[in-house]
């Protein structure tokens, strides 16, 4: 017969019959070593089945021995001690050998005298059955069937070891039985022999599953310890261990250093007070130890739990996992389970967390935690009925600063910003930055209608004061606009939306204002969206005209040039102002392409002009930025044949403000082909005298608001007006006089020693064939 090996990751299912029954040595040796078959085992169970073989004996012999069956029933009773003595006999002798032989044999040896203990117990079973009554027979057979029931609760040794002493002893029953010519009562043996053997085997089977199992969870616990510790020492981790009393047991090295302490010094300590914080009361203790201690308390498996702890001093973060360790018995006796420490990580994730969330350069909350500060707003006003609002600023000027003085100075004007409004809304709302020189406020509350315009006030006021930045004064503003929620917007997204469309229309009303949102707004935004449509293809439905104004001298009234000026006749806006789609085209950079139609055809109207006569065109910094500004001007003199000395090319001092030094090289480069430049506006910019040192001008136009407030005698205006005369005269440029509208003002620029005039006094803008009809008649008698 084949011998079949027991490994103990087999299942009650996958068990052989053949293990099971323990019909061959190596199965007999197996199913004994995991039946927990051993010595003392053995001897217990030998004397329980020494004891209940006598006391049968002795009762059967009092109740059923006489004078002339006596002599059997003392050879049963030394049968009986002879086999009994083998069995406590064997069991000491066995079990201090090879666990391998001694089990094997030891098992087979069970077998074996347990099968003849039956067959001697049948003996006075068929002498009953042949010589006694029926109810003696019956007696005995009661006995015998009790020592069968003890039998079959033997689970030391396997299952033929009762199984033989049940067939045995039952076939002397079945003989008894028909001896006493009871054929029906002969079937009860049978039926107890067969249910015995039965339920032993599935006893014995269950046993064994059971065994196993708890042998492949011993060695799998074995494996996992040692692979555990393997794992504590080559990696970064560590092991811990704590008994049922939460005290910690078999501390590891790695895990000592890791507490600040010896191994020895760690040994017995309670765990939860080692790691720091237990001692605290109520909802002083850290989150993380109170999952801890109810995991633990709970006796729940449990991963990567974090927890804060004091060592040496210092504050550490440690992720711990564990799980319950049970013997045997299934009792539970403690923890076990792997830590490491997650500091450094820790720190990571919260530094990551704050800049997921936070501005790096000012500290502010980002665009991120104002939308979720927001959020949370709309929902508290919705639920319980009440307001909030969102302001956005932007801060005027601030380009121009971070353009002419550096990013770094702008950096650090932006920190001051956020500083000052930091103060101003401390304690009252949250002030973020929500990217460049753009800025937002949260109002979680508001406890009446003009809060948000009160502080909106306040932060303009604020923001306006000079900031001193690397020794340097510098003046700047901000405009707000805002937006009331739930009333503006019921979503974020839509009271952002509305609060950006007040903040655009704050700005457009010149900056340093405050605007509330209105649906109005919406109207605007959408008319613009539309008029940004038009304006695109305008161009190329030829919808664009250019009108010529007139210049002349100042003092001999006669024409000198013409400025180009822009129109724009849309079938759906009819005639928009400039003023309304200059800005537009400078936004949206249509300003480029635009400016370059502009430029060339005023070159090819001014080809067929007297040669004494200019034409001027006004130039966007948008242009000049552009590469190709230039070679396009180049080209477009060259294939008009219009001299450069007859253009002046006009630019306002904010073409210095994006980026001075391309706007100065490429303004250079214009004037090494021949053409003039004009200063357009002078005096309404920035730094205006730097710029006039740095570039040779031909000409300096006076704006028109210093005109008219010369002409109703403003002593500033005058002064002004006077002054840039004078400078022009000593730095060899002309000056044009904007916005002269009669005689009175015409005589005046004249006597403040203006050498141009501009303005609907000598003529309104007008199309080109009348700007040609003018030349020819050279009477310049025209009227506004």
């Amino acid at each position: 017969m084949r011998s079949e090996v027991l490994h103990p990751s087999v299942t009650a299912g996958e068990l052989s019959w053949r293990n099971i029954l323990g019909l061959n040595a190596e199965a007999r040796r197996q199913w004994a070593d995991l039946a927990g078959f051993r010595g003392e085992a053995v001897t217990r169970w030998t004397l329980f089945r020494a004891l209940c073989h006598l006391i049968a004996f002795v009762v059967s012999a009092w109740l059923f021995a006489g004078a002339d069956n006596w002599l059997v029933f003392a050879a049963v009773g030394v049968a009986l001690a002879i086999n009994t003595g083998l069995s406590l006999r064997q069991g000491p002798r066995k079990w201090r050998g090879c666990a391998m032989t001694g089990v094997a044999s030891g098992a087979r040896q069970q077998i074996m005298v347990s099968t003849i203990a039956g067959l001697v117990w049948a003996i006075p079973l068929i002498l009953m059955g042949a010589t006694g009554s029926l109810h003696a027979f019956l007696g005995m057979q009661a006995i015998v069937l009790t020592l069968v029931i003890a039998a079959s609760m033997n689970d030391t040794a396997p299952p033929l070891t009762a199984i033989g002493f049940t067939i045995a002893s039952m076939l002397g029953a079945v003989a008894g039985s028909l001896l006493q010519q009871q054929v029906i009562l002969s079937l009860v043996p049978v039926v107890v022999s067969v249910l015995t053997s039965i339920g032993t085997y599935r006893k014995s089977r269950t046993l064994l599953a059971a065994r196993l199992t708890t042998r492949r969870l011993a060695d799998t616990s074995d494996t996992v310890s040692l692979l555990l510790r393997e794992f504590e020492e080559n990696g970064a981790d560590w092991l811990w261990q704590i008994d049922g009393a939460r005290r910690l047991r078999g501390v590891s090295p790695r895990f000592a250093f890791a507490l600040g302490m010896t191994a020895d010094e760690a040994e017995g300590k309670p765990f939860l007070q080692v790691i720091g914080g237990m001692t605290r009361d109520g909802d002083d203790t850290p989150h993380g130890l109170r999952e801890l201690a109810e995991k633990l308390k709970r006796q729940e498996s449990f991963s990567d739990v974090a927890v804060s702890v004091e060592v040496g001093g210092q504050l550490r973060w440690w992720e711990l996992s564990g799980t319950p360790i049970y013997d045997e018995k299934n009792a539970y006796v403690g923890f076990r389970g792997v830590g490491s420490d997650i500091t450094e990580r820790r720190e990571s994730d919260e530094k990551i967390a704050f800049l997921a969330r936070y501005d790096m350069l000012t500290r502010l909350p980002n665009r991120v935690l104002l939308t979720e500060r927001l959020g949370e707003a709309l929902k508290h006003c919705q639920r319980w009925r009440s307001r909030c609002a969102l302001m956005m600023l932007d801060l005027d000027r601030f380009k121009a600063v971070n353009d002419t003085l550096g990013h770094l100075a702008g950096d650090r004007l932006l920190s001051q910003v956020a500083t000052r409004l930091q103060s101003i809304t401390s304690g009252v709302a949250m002030a973020g930055r929500l990217g460049g020189d753009e800025f937002a406020v949260v109002l979680d509350t508001l406890d009446d209608s003009g809060q948000a315009e009160k502080l909106a006030r306040l932060i303009i006021e604020r923001l306006s004061e000079p900031y001193l930045v690397d020794g340097q004064t510098l003046y700047i503003g901000a405009s707000v606009g805002s937006a009331i929620g739930p009333r503006d917007g019921n979503s974020v997204e839509e009271l952002m939306r509305n609060a950006d469309l007040a903040l655009y229309q704050a700005k457009d009303d010149g900056g340093g204002s405050y605007c509330e949102y209105e649906p109005a707004l919406h109207q605007l935004a959408e008319e613009r969206r539309k008029l940004e449509l038009a304006l695109r293809s305008a161009l190329a439905r030829g919808e664009m005209q250019l009108v010529f104004q007139p210049v002349v001298d100042a003092n001999g009234e006669h024409l000198v040039s013409f400025e180009a000026l822009l129109r724009w006749q849309n079938k759906e806006f009819g005639t928009v102002s400039p003023a309304k789609f200059i800005p537009l085209a400078e936004d949206t950079r249509l300003i480029v392409p635009i400016g370059e139609w502009v430029l060339e055809q005023a070159c090819i109207e001014a080809a067929r002009w007297p040669e004494h006569i200019m034409v001027n065109v006004n130039v966007s910094p948008a242009q000049l930025l552009d590469a190709n500004f230039v070679p396009n001007l180049t080209r477009i003199l060259d294939s008009t044949a219009l001299k450069p000395s007859r253009l002046e090319i006009e630019v306002t001092e904010s073409v210095f403000m994006a980026d001075p030094t391309v706007a100065r090289m490429a303004l250079e480069q214009a004037m090494a082909l021949g053409c003039s430049i004009a200063l357009d506006d002078f005096g309404t910019g920035y730094s205006s005298l730097g710029y006039l040192r740095t570039l040779r001008f031909s000409t300096i136009k006076v704006d028109r608001l210093f005109v008219q407030g010369a002409a109703h005698g403003n002593r500033e205006s005058l002064a002004i007006i006077r002054a840039v005369v004078a400078m022009s005269d000593s730095l060899g440029m002309t000056t044009t006089a904007e916005g002269v509208e009669n005689g009175d003002e015409a005589a005046l620029i004249r006597s403040l020693g203006c050498t141009k005039i501009q303005g609907y006094h000598f003529g309104r803008p007008m199309e080109a064939d009348q700007a040609r009809s003018l030349m020819r008649r050279e009477s310049f008698s025209l009227s506004a």
